[in-house]
């Protein structure tokens, strides 16, 4: 399956806050990364409370610059994620990396590595 034109949607509709649109990609049982407090959240009601609150604390944008699947069946999303507070004063600016676990074609779990 070509995950490529999937994943830069994805990022489209995250980067627009488009919740609904990205939750609709995730299993029920899906478990995501609390990037900035640490640990995970679990399905999608728990998913959606943290990007409100995030939101309301940050403005992230991610872009996908690289796709891989690797040997171990999961796909890595190489990104440039810009994060800014709420006054637009930069917080932080690299290349990290999405590692997704995909399930019945939905996102299973996300992780992140530092590159």
């Amino acid at each position: 399956m070509d995950y490529q034109p999937i994943f830069r949607q994805l990022y489209q509709d995250f980067n627009a806050r488009h919740v609904d649109a990205v939750l609709a990609h995730m299993h029920t049982d899906v478990q995501w990364p609390k990037a900035f407090e640490g640990g995970y959240v679990s399905g999608h009601d728990e998913i959606r409370k943290y990007w409100t609150r995030q939101w309301a604390e940050i403005n992230p944008t991610v872009e996908p610059i690289g796709l891989n699947q690797r040997q171990d069946g999961t796909l890595e999303v190489t990104v440039h994620q810009i994060v800014k507070d709420l006054q637009g004063e930069l917080m932080f600016d690299g290349i990290v990396k999405h590692i997704y676990t995909i399930q019945d074609d939905l996102l299973r779990r996300m992780d992140i590595e530092l590159v």
